[in-house]
């Protein structure tokens, strides 16, 4: 086990070392390596092979499978982001005549496409891709087994489509657009469509006894946008914290944060499991957090990229059999220990650098209609509505410069937040998208919809 920065107490590192241990053993994997993030920089990395001596390092290429997936969705965000396509622009209208092209782009991204899960024909991840030369090889004569934008199904022919729209937009190969837009700024030197020594073979690992099978490395052809990428655990911990940070020469946080928001609707057996979907991205809550990245596999190869936000840690897990260990468990739990182990230091608490009388004269405890809410501001710039009660509709507003805020999440998404003042300039109430606070449950001089009873507040005699 190596360490690329001495910034882990010993007992996390060692925790971390015992877990992808116990992965490799357990799962029976020929070679397991992992790495963890915080801070936006890597700060640890860890390995465990069957080969004595050859312990692969945080520059050995493995497969990433559909990681790749968020790759492709970084490339199609940018070209929203610059104003080449909008996200609820059907597929039609830049790649038509594939029979898909009512889903629109976001519906591909998030998997609600209405797609099939794989392309028609021999398994395509153990065949050349030269068998599938064209979109409509990859999408069969029925590409749609469900109606548009009605369910999360997941499709590896979904993200060949999006691949064939930045080809088409960009005049260039995905690979060549990924290589320019996104590996290079971001210095993935060690990532790319074809594995560059020293990598790792891929294995099958047969279930019933200690002996291995190679496993073939296809070009996956027109597929690759769902599935191609080589990579390492350096060049996906630069990835990861990416993903977070965002860099304006790539994407910016905004549009990453877009990213990660869920974005298709769940199955039954997705609410009770804590999954979701993004725009190239999935979304879980494990150990009572909320991690975001994506899983990939390859015939011979598993992999996982596990990001929690809130407590700005993440991990790499990558390995070189078929199955075995389940990676997207090992990162979670690299992510746990660390974030338990060594709690994130807050930054130091800020005031304001300037306020306006006139928006600090809004904030402290508000009602609608008998249920408490406090408006705060905060160092950010925002302001936040919560219950008082803990339980109940939250939201952080955003200034529109005219007075004004904007919901930024939960009920009050998108809504608008305003103060209604009387003729002297006087705050009366809040009103926020329709709903009335007023600084007294049912305040009597305040515009309360329905009125108030004029007897006012009373006990029962």
């Amino acid at each position: 086990m190596t360490t690329l920065k001495e910034e882990l107490l010993p007992a996390t590192s060692r925790a971390l070392l015992h877990r992808i241990a116990l992965a490799q053993a357990q799962g029976r994997a020929p070679s397991l390596v992992a790495a963890v993030i915080r801070d936006g920089r890597a700060v640890w990395h860890g390995a465990r092979t069957s080969v004595d001596g050859q312990e692969p390092d945080e520059h050995v290429q493995y497969r990433i499978g559909s990681i790749t997936k968020t790759f492709t969705a970084v490339l199609v965000l940018r070209l929203r982001d610059e104003g080449l396509l909008g996200l609820e622009d059907p597929l039609e209208k830049y790649v038509p005549g594939t029979g898909a092209g009512a889903a629109t782009i976001a519906q591909l991204l998030a998997h609600t496409g209405g797609l099939a899960a794989e392309s028609p024909g021999p398994w395509w991840e153990r065949t050349p891709g030269s068998l599938r030369p064209e979109l409509a090889d990859v999408l069969g004569e029925q590409p749609l087994l469900h109606p548009v934008g009605r369910r999360h199904h997941y499709s590896n022919p979904g993200y060949t489509l999006l691949g064939a729209l930045v080809e088409e937009l960009r005049g260039t190969s995905w690979e060549e657009a990924l290589r320019r837009e996104v590996l290079e700024p971001l210095g993935l030197d060690r990532t790319g469509a074809r594995p560059q020594a020293p990598h790792a073979g891929g294995w099958a690992v047969h279930p019933w006894a200690d002996v291995l099978l190679p496993e073939p490395a296809e070009d996956l052809g027109r597929m690759a946008a769902a599935g191609q990428l080589w990579s390492t655990t350096a060049d996906l911990a630069r990835f990861a914290a990416f993903l977070v940070k965002g860099d304006e020469r790539v994407l910016s946080a905004e549009s990453l944060r877009e990213m990660r928001v869920p974005a298709a609707p769940a199955e039954a057996a997705d609410v009770m499991s804590g999954d979701a979907y993004g725009l190239g991205m999935q979304i879980q809550r494990r150990h009572g957090r909320l991690l975001v990245g994506h899983s990939g596999s390859l015939p011979g190869f598993l992999a996982n990229v596990s990001i929690s936000v809130e407590d700005d840690v993440a991990a790499v897990v990558l390995a070189n059999c078929t199955s075995g260990p389940l990676v997207s468990a090992v990162a979670a739990d690299l992510v746990r220990i660390v974030a338990e182990a060594e709690p994130r230091i807050p930054a130091s608490w800020r005031p304001l650098s300037d306020v306006d009388p006139s928006t600090l004269e809004l904030t402290g405890q508000w009602y609608w209609g008998t249920y408490a809410f406090a408006l705060r501001l905060t160092a950010d710039g925002l302001a936040s509505l919560e219950p008082l009660s803990g339980n109940g509709r939250r939201s952080r507003f955003r200034p529109n410069g005219d007075g004004t805020w904007t919901g930024l999440e939960g009920y009050y998404a998108g809504e608008l937040l305003r103060a209604v003042r009387r003729p002297d300039g006087s705050v009366s109430h809040l009103d926020l998208g329709s709903f009335v606070f007023t600084r007294q449950p049912y305040d009597e001089e305040a515009s309360v919809p329905g009125g108030v009873d004029p007897g006012g507040w009373r006990g029962i005699g």
